[in-house]
């Protein structure tokens, strides 16, 4: 059986995500490898986490990438200059740095094929990975884009979802949190850029086989 792991929000923390899969995880390529979102803004190197998921996707590894808020912010920026600001207020400034560029319009087609490629949400068997969550309300789950880019602060257990289990970030939590959490809906986001605040500042994975996480602390 092939390991399958879901990762949580990179944000920029190249060192930090290299590290994880290469020394913690030992990843191998029958594992399929699951991130749920906002690889970009915020940390030093957001160049540097691109660069590394496709870097090892040529090396024939199965790194399954899914769309975060920071991803649609970076793609929606060149729209008007309300959307540029608005990118740039929220960790886009950080993730200019580091492609070295003074306007997004200098950005290699290869990263923006990138972005553009991201999926919305996956759904296999049993699990739902999406970045933020899901419209429960809806009759149709996957519909509502804004909700799987956005939405926060909903029950963890949701009848709606039968017999899948959702696995998800973007809100971030404390390892204690996560760790203890109960329900159908499991939050992987430890909040690994934010490591000034003493309950974050953790990329966390999830073996998704063992029910186990792994927890590397941010080093970038």
């Amino acid at each position: 059986m092939p390991r399958v792991f879901a990762i949580g929000d990179i944000h920029g923390c190249s060192k930090t995500f290299k590290r994880l899969l290469l020394e913690k995880i030992q990843i191998r390529k029958s594992d399929k490898i699951y991130c749920i979102g906002d690889y970009v803004d915020r940390g030093k190197d957001s160049k540097g986490v691109i660069d590394f998921i496709i870097k090892l996707r040529r090396q024939g590894y199965h790194i399954h990438t899914l769309r975060g808020n920071h991803e649609q912010m970076m793609l929606d920026a060149p729209a008007s200059e309300i959307k540029m600001q608005h990118w740039l207020k929220n960790g886009g400034a950080e993730t200019m740095k580091s492609f070295r560029l003074k306007s997004l319009n200098e950005v290699a087609p290869e990263y923006i094929s990138f972005l553009k490629r991201t999926r919305f949400y996956i759904k296999t068997k049993k699990y739902i990975f999406v970045h933020a969550g899901l419209n429960f309300s809806n009759t149709n789950l996957f519909e509502d884009k804004d909700a799987m880019l956005w939405l926060r602060d909903f029950p963890s257990d949701q009848p709606v979802l039968d017999s899948q289990i959702l696995i998800h970030g973007h809100t971030p939590k404390s390892l204690d949190t996560i760790l203890n959490q109960h329900g159908n809906c499991f939050n992987i986001d430890g909040g690994c850029v934010f490591k000034q605040h003493s309950h974050l500042g953790k990329l966390v994975a999830l073996n998704l086989g063992e029910n186990k996480y792994i927890v590397m602390n941010n080093i970038d």
